[in-house]
This record gives structure tokens, C-alpha cells and sequence, in this order.
């Protein structure tokens, strides 16, 4: 059985994931940002993270002009924002609480929803089919004492290690 683009979808979507939104701001001072799932470590010696960002993405520009973007893990109050933050609209910051990053040339920091956020520069960029995969050194990290959101299958949930295992986001 082959692997087309349903089939690598389902793979993919077979196991919980945590979200971000990955977010920049452009020499204007404009607020970009995107849900995703594409983000991993790639060392921790060097603290250097991966990102892929669709060639479609309207923050696609602001990285590569500011070669900096913030990665904001979600916590379990994250979701709404992670649903606005993968559409279209025009204003997705307007409902959230954020500040800019001191050293990720003013990425929005999502303080009020974030699980972690880290603060990158770019070292790298590759060019990959219909992506871009930004390597970038993670120069500041915070972390807060929050649940963590996962999405699987087009459902949320937040995993509790008090429960061990994954809570149906709808029935807290």
C-alpha cells in the first residue's frame, strides 16, 4: 500500500502532537503568526530547534526579513488562539495577551496562553518542496507550570501526568 497524501496525513496525525504558534514581526512592525505542529529539538548542545513554515504562510516573510520568530508552546488554554492562529483572519492577535521578544526582534511572546516559549534567531534555511525549514538557536526559553494542549486526529486534549494520560479537552 502506498503512501499518498491522505494516507502520510493519517500517519501523521495518528499520534498526539503539542502545538504552537509560531509567531514574528516585520520591519514595520507587523505581527505575524501560525499554528503549527512542525516544530523539534535538533540539539541540545547547541539549543537549536526546526520549524517548517509553508511557502504560503504570511509570516513566511517576516522570518526570512527578520531571520527571528518566537516558538509558543500552547497550554490547555491555548485553544481557541490555536484555532484563530490557523485561519485567515486578520487580526489574530487581537484576543490574546502578549509581549514582544527582547531578543527575536519583537516576536510576540504569548504570555497568557503559552505552556513554553522560546526566543530564536535563524542559523539556517532549506528550501523543501512546498516548505521552508528554519533551524534557529534558541537564545531564551521560558517555561510555565501549565497543562500542555495536544491535538490528534483533529481533537484536542490536554495530557495530566496526575492522571496519566490524555483528558478530553471537553470535559474539563
Amino acid at each position: 500500500m502506498g503512501t499518498g497524501s491522505a494516507r502520510f496525513s493519517e500517519f501523521f496525525g495518528s499520534f498526539p502532537t503539542p502545538i504552537s504558534i509560531v509567531t514574528a514581526r516585520d520591519r514595520e512592525g507587523r505581527l505575524f503568526g501560525f499554528t503549527s505542529n512542525a516544530v523539534c529539538s535538533v540539539s541540545a548542545a547547541s539549543r537549536t530547534l526546526l520549524v517548517s513554515v509553508g511557502k504560503g504562510s504570511r509570516t513566511l516573510p517576516a522570518i526570512q526579513e527578520s531571520q527571528a520568530f518566537a516558538v509558543n508552546f500552547l497550554s490547555a488554554a491555548g485553544r481557541a488562539a490555536s484555532q484563530v492562529f490557523a485561519s485567515k483572519a486578520a487580526d489574530k492577535f487581537a484576543n490574546v495577551e502578549w509581549e514582544p521578544s527582547p531578543v527575536a526582534e519583537g516576536a510576540p511572546l504569548l504570555v497568557d496562553i503559552a505552556l513554553s516559549f522560546a526566543e530564536c534567531r535563524v542559523e539556517n534555511a532549506i528550501e523543501v518542496s512546498d516548505h521552508w525549514l528554519f533551524i534557529a538557536r534558541v537564545e531564551e526559553s521560558t517555561v510555565f507550570p501549565r497543562e500542555p494542549l495536544l491535538y490528534r486526529r483533529g481533537d484536542y486534549g490536554v495530557w495530566s501526568p496526575n492522571n496519566a494520560g490524555v483528558e478530553e479537552l471537553s470535559a474539563l
